[in-house]
């Protein structure tokens, strides 16, 4: 896939100019957004990004088109579990909602320049060796077990590591509990304090570092185009603050949603193992040569993933509404 460094240079300068249009149209006056404003705008930013899909399908053909889809998809999923972590941060913190929008996307920021630090390093080391696959897969595989072992109280671990965070950041911070408007930082009595504001934003800026863990391995699973992969994630991010207003109590009906997850991320993980034996340079496992194994192709990775998605997002919802059913019949 070749991409000129004008591509790259008008792509970043189009999505940096989307995030400044969202806070300059959205976010610098606080308010708490209507579902109607979080709908409509949910709806661009979906509409926006497959459009590029499209894009990306005529300029550079139906395999990088699929590729990219895959891409997006994965990430738009990963993405709508970490707003339920969003959910359980901003519910400890207390962050009053008509300031919610703006921790959002300032984290929604951090979490697109911690992930393009993290596609460059693993263009980086996959460009100089193979066996990076290796490593992707097993620690796709590692997290998709844990996310199945945490999946019986998230919201416990969740606290547990915020609280660990929390504790080390105040050793270091003169903190105040009492929020100041949207400050990160205030004076009382005299002295300069940081407000809980500026907690949540380090406890969300280190939630991103670990979701990119997550995510940047996954992804390079589906394209090895650091081009469908930076954009991929950047369109997957854009449109998530209106996306978590929308769902709102939705979140909690998705009770399966991290079974569907980690399977995802597991069958991504067995795929960069494949793809990992099939370009093996490894002295050690076959001498060195290539392993004759059968690789997952784009398409089938998108229906996996896709039918993947229907399924759990029904299956939760019907739980949901069979759980509430039996809830008013009980009293």
């Amino acid at each position: 896939m070749d991409v000129s460094s004008t591509v790259w240079i008008v792509t970043c300068v189009v999505i940096a100019g989307l995030f400044v249009f969202d806070f300059f149209a959205h976010v610098r006056v606080p308010h708490a957004p209507s579902l109607k404003e979080s709908g409509s705008w949910s709806a661009v930013y979906i509409g926006i990004a497959i459009l590029f899909g499209f894009f990306v399908w005529w300029q550079w053909g139906a395999t990088y088109g699929g590729e990219y889809f895959a891409g997006y998809v994965t990430e738009k999923a990963l993405s709508v579990d970490n707003l339920f972590v969003f959910v359980i941060i901003m519910s400890k913190f207390a962050v009053p909602k008509e300031y919610q929008q703006k921790v959002l996307l300032l984290g929604i920021v951090m979490a697109l320049v911690l992930r393009g630090l993290f596609i460059a390093v693993g263009a980086a080391a996959i460009n100089a060796y193979a066996w990076v696959f290796y490593l992707f897969g097993a620690f796709l595989i590692y997290t998709a077990i844990k996310l199945v072992r945490e999946s019986d109280d998230p919201v416990d671990h969740e606290e547990q590591r915020e609280t660990r965070l929390e504790r080390f950041v105040k050793r270091r911070l003169r903190t105040t509990d009492d929020y100041d408007r949207d400050k990160l930082f205030t004076r009382v009595n005299g002295k300069r304090m940081a407000t809980p504001m500026l907690m949540v934003l380090i406890v969300i800026g280190f939630t991103d570092i670990l979701f990119a863990l997550d995510s940047i391995p996954a992804i390079y699973g589906l394209t090895q185009e650091p081009y469908l992969v930076f954009t991929a994630n950047a369109f997957a991010l854009m449109g998530l603050r209106q996306l978590y207003f929308l769902l709102g109590g939705l979140l909690d009906r998705l009770v399966y949603l991290s079974y569907g997850l980690s399977f995802i991320l597991a069958f991504i993980g067995v795929k960069l193992v494949l793809h990992a034996l099939h370009e093996n340079t490894l002295p050690f496992i076959n001498g060195g040569e290539h392993v004759s194994v059968p690789e997952v192709s784009t398409p089938v990775s998108l229906g996996v993933i896709v039918l993947t998605l229907v399924i759990t997002t029904v299956a939760s919802l019907m739980s949901s509404k069979n759980r509430t059913q039996s809830e008013s019949s009980g009293t």
